[in-house]
């Protein structure tokens, strides 16, 4: 796995923001988004049990996820200390814990994994790897949720050039991680690609749910089956 890319969470926020406000939104606006849409694309009778936040920072998007699934237990995992501690702080609760990647082993099966902009930051040899951690984790029937950075769109490459954690890091294109999903024994059940028009004009957002089977949208994430 990739170096911790931060300690301190006022610290990722700036660095993340100098890239995101071009877009004319704040990280929750894509935060909600993502889960949004990921909800939408499920099964209408899954019911998790247990959620898996993979990469989860300093754990906003965890709390969004139990927001978003009520009655589920969700984890969020990452390898930064100083985030993890920060993320028990604010958001721990009974449905809320978080943990190491080396405990993960530790918190048995999971029955949906939410991943957003962390393949990125892996080297491509490590990828499988990566995956294959993710894979053991999920009870069988289990779904993945693999959000990244869109590669094909040209807003994306400029927020990315804009964050300082960002720059060096390697997207990955839909089809690559489609295909390192398959490698690793997944399923494959849908690919949306989302965020299409800025604040700016976001008269034109009533068109995104038509466009998201293009992949040209700022993100796009691939919906797996164990």
């Amino acid at each position: 796995m990739s170096k911790n890319l931060f300690d301190l969470s006022d610290e990722y926020e700036e660095m993340l923001n100098q890239g995101i406000r071009l877009s004319g939104e704040d990280r929750t606006f894509f935060m909600r988004g993502r889960v949004e849409d990921l909800k939408q694309q499920l099964p209408p009778d899954f019911k998790p049990r247990r959620i898996l936040d993979f990469g989860c920072g300093i754990g906003d998007t965890t709390r969004v996820l139990a927001d978003a699934f009520p009655g589920a237990s969700v984890i969020g995992v990452d390898t930064a200390e100083d985030a993890l501690e920060y993320a028990r702080t604010i958001h721990g609760c009974p449905e809320i814990s978080f943990c190491t990647l080396e405990e993960i082993s530790e918190t048995g099966s999971v029955d949906l994994c939410y991943v957003n902009g962390v393949f990125h930051h892996i080297e491509p040899e490590e990828r499988p790897a990566a995956v294959k951690i993710i894979r053991t984790t999920l009870a069988p029937g289990g779904f993945l949720a693999l959000f990244e950075n869109n590669p094909w769109n040209p807003g994306a490459r400029m927020v990315m050039s804009r964050i300082p954690f960002d720059r060096d890091a390697q997207p990955l294109d839909p089809i690559e991680t489609k295909r390192l999903l398959r490698h690793c024994g997944f399923n494959f059940c849908a690919a949306r690609s989302l965020f299409y028009f800025p604040r700016a004009l976001a008269a034109l957002r009533f068109a995104e749910p038509w466009l998201a089977r293009l992949p040209l949208g700022a993100q796009y994430y691939i919906l797996a089956s164990k």
